[in-house]
């Protein structure tokens, strides 16, 4: 019996020493994310190392460290490192690539490292404690029911999808099911320009040529929204009545809050996630608690009515 009641104190000790790191050790967090190659991984990193200053001013225990990596072999062997050399047991990741990343991630884990995976789901969802992504259905969903509703129900429309994968399938998927319910609108093709500018603004050449009217666009993102913009001025085409971009980027809400023409709203789906992701786990690590294993940050419609709360003029993107 004093044996079964020193083995119960022993695992409740152990329970209590986990619940309590933030009144017994340091939070070592490391922070890593793709390099700022586009405009919207400029933007997470800004917010990155705007969100590292705020929380080691709010939190006395806590230490951030931030990488930035140019592939996915840099970033396994950033977060290698940051394990070895940093000594972290807090590690809040947005996977350069989700493949190969998982096992890398899953090791740290089972060091003991506390994992939040952010946007890009791993293949294995036990290698992370938490996740904090966008609503990629959600973003599908709203920019369905604008360009339905900017329409009235009619009209011919193209689609420029993002890079092939999960979350261009969760977005196009949910789009889909919206313009199904309207008949009178026909979408003339569907193509993917890989979030990328100057893809889109090739693709976008290509449906000008194919198609003499175009009712309206979704770019599904707005870098790509920037280079159908630069198609359409350069074929001088008037027909367009609508592009519909996404992700938020302030030149996109600046242009709605001045009431551009064709661009009169915008998806939210902000780079700032990774700001959420970082400060949910400070505050669960240094408080001893758990996390929800899956926060979805809402994708909001931005219009005039509310542009000016998703613009951020210091951001990069």
């Amino acid at each position: 019996m004093k044996s079964i009641l020193r083995g119960l104190i022993a695992i409740g000790a152990m329970l209590i020493s986990t619940l309590s790191l933030a009144q017994s050790e340091k939070v070592v967090m490391g922070v890593s994310i793709p390099a700022a190659t586009n405009g919207w991984t400029s933007g997470v990193a800004y917010w990155a190392n705007r969100t590292k200053g705020e929380l080691e001013k709010k939190y006395r225990n806590i230490k951030i460290i931030i990488k930035a990596a140019n592939s996915s072999s840099e970033q396994i062997n950033q977060i290698r490192g940051l394990h070895t050399v940093n000594k972290i047991n807090t590690l809040v990741i947005l996977p350069f690539e989700p493949i190969p990343l998982s096992g890398p991630i899953a090791q740290l884990k089972d060091k003991g490292v506390f994992v939040t995976v952010i946007d890009r789901a791993l293949t294995d969802v036990h290698a992370q404690n938490a996740y904090v992504t966008g609503d990629n259905y959600g973003f599908g969903k709203v920019a369905g029911q604008y360009i339905a509703q900017a329409l009235d129900g009619k009209g011919d429309i193209v689609i420029l999808r993002g890079p092939p994968g999960a979350i261009d399938n969760q977005r196009v998927n949910a789009f889909n099911e919206v313009i199904k319910a309207h008949p009178g609108i026909r979408v003339l093709d569907a193509k993917h320009g890989n979030w990328n500018r100057n893809d889109a603004f090739k693709l976008m050449q290509d449906y000008l040529a194919r198609f003499k009217r175009i009712d309206a666009v979704w770019a599904s993102d707005d870098e790509m929204a920037a280079g159908v913009q630069k198609a359409i001025a350069q074929a001088k085409r008037t027909d367009i009545r609508l592009v519909l971009g996404g992700t938020g980027a302030k030149d996109y809400v600046k242009k709605i809050m001045d009431q551009d023409k064709i661009v009169t709203a915008d998806i939210a789906y902000s780079p700032s996630m990774i700001a959420d992701a970082m400060r949910l786990t400070a505050e669960a690590r240094t408080a001893g608690n758990t996390m929800p294993a899956t926060t979805i940050i809402p994708a909001p419609l931005i219009t005039k009515e509310n542009a000016a709360q998703f613009y951020f003029p210091d951001s990069p993107f």
